[in-house]
């Protein structure tokens, strides 16, 4: 089953109609498929099952906590890279011992807090942070099992915004000084050196960036073993990018990458950790807004909605493309028309498509915006003091909203009058 689809000329996710979400909640919100969340997880497991391995969804993609606790109930772990992050999949019962911990900023309060909570591994990403783990490893009466992030110096091909393995991007330990960092950790108190992490960007669409990138990192793995190094994990990260445009069949596919992990790490005798957000959620997501005004200058024509780049920064951080739907099919010999379609705040970036070819939307017509359910929500905020949106999950013919708008009076008494300007 297909779960976006048209019944009756009406955009549906599963079993239930989009019009009758607008109706009962307004616009815009974002609307995922429960079946699409699971089964891509599902299809992702499946791929890898014979090989020793655990999925640790990257919580970053999407935090609701339904959509954790779908993936939890499956049997995910969680890639965190934030304080915020692992009491969120605390809190939607994700194990301690399937939680990795990335991230080049890491503090003491949330070191801390994973020692206590003694998560599956630490993908240290620097020296100072190593040396800082182990005092406050030592300080605890713990043990931090850790792994390095490797920057393999390989470019993903991907925007450059969400590339990290190259060598001038802030993540990881340059691949060149690996053996004298793992060196240092192995005499380090309060350190256990269990494995090996790399992750070299999101939104990959070709094969040549992992196939060279997985070639380093089993060289590597091979001369740390040489040198007395415990490996017994392979963290591999995520990053295989998704179809945003769906006549777009020229990305990497998940059964080509398998091809790559098990001809570069299957037979080196660990359990290989993938860490897959976008794949997983990306498509399961749409972002659901209301056309406000068509309005017409001189040489375009703006479809003007009311989702703006506060709910979805994608296009304008990105310059990412984005499927645009009727919720509702215009009448077959319905006009299209060219137009940039844009949001109401006062930005000149504030858009999510510019010269697309739409049937000729009219003032109260629904659109669906694609593949949303990844870096939508979780970017989302309040500038020019919009509210923040609705959350739904459906399930089959019935719908629940699992983040609710926030009340302007909530939201404007997080600010703080000093007493000398009250005038109370």
């Amino acid at each position: 089953m297909n779960p976006f689809d048209y019944k009756d000329g009406v955009f549906h996710v599963e079993n239930t109609s989009l019009k009758k979400i607008a109706d009962a909640i307004r616009t815009p919100f974002y609307c995922y498929s429960s079946v699409k969340i699971a089964s891509q997880y599902t299809e992702f497991c499946k791929i890898f099952d014979d090989i020793p391995s655990l999925v640790c969804y990257a919580i970053k993609a999407n935090s609701n906590q339904a959509v954790l606790r779908i993936l939890a109930r499956l049997g995910a772990g969680a890639d965190i890279v934030s304080e915020g992050e692992l009491r969120r999949a605390r809190a939607a019962f994700i194990p301690a011992e399937k939680i990795i911990f990335s991230g080049v900023g890491k503090t003491i309060r949330e070191l801390d807090l994973a020692l206590v909570e003694d998560i599956l591994c630490f993908n240290v990403e620097s020296e100072p942070e190593l040396e800082l783990l182990s005092s406050r490893a030592v300080t605890y009466g713990r043990k931090a099992r850790i792994s390095f992030r490797i920057n393999p110096d390989i470019d993903a091909g991907t925007h450059s915004k969400t590339a990290t393995g190259r060598a001038d991007d802030k993540f990881g330990i340059f691949w060149r000084d690996a053996p004298r960092v793992y060196k240092k950790a192995a005499q380090l108190p309060g350190i256990e050196v269990t494995g090996i992490a790399m992750h070299i960007g999101s939104q990959i669409i070709k094969s040549q960036p992992f196939d060279d990138a997985f070639s380093r990192l089993s060289k590597l793995i091979t001369i740390l073993r040489a040198d007395g190094h415990t490996i017994k994990q392979i963290d591999l990260g995520g990053g295989v990018g998704i179809p945003y445009e769906r006549d777009n069949y020229n990305q990497l596919n998940l059964k080509a990458y398998a091809t790559l992990v098990r001809k570069y790490v299957k037979n080196l005798d660990a359990r290989i950790i993938f860490e897959p957000g976008r794949i997983i959620v990306g498509n399961a997501g749409i972002l659901v807004t209301e056309v406000l005004y068509l309005k017409k200058s001189r040489n375009r024509i703006f479809t003007i909605i009311d989702a703006a780049m506060n709910d979805l920064i994608r296009p304008t951080l990105y310059e990412s493309w984005h499927e645009i739907e009727p919720v509702v099919l215009a009448a077959a010999h319905a006009p299209y028309i060219t137009t940039d379609i844009v949001g109401p705040v006062c930005e000149s970036g504030d858009y999510f498509a510019k010269e697309r070819q739409i049937t000729r939307p009219k003032s109260g017509d629904l659109l669906a915006i694609r593949s949303a359910g990844a870096y939508g929500a979780v970017q989302s905020g309040t500038y020019n003091s919009r509210l923040l949106i609705p959350e739904v999950l459906v399930k089959e013919n019935h719908f629940d909203v699992i983040r609710s708008r926030t009340s302007f009076d909530d939201f404007i008494s997080l600010d703080h009058i000093p007493e000398w300007l009250s005038d109370e």
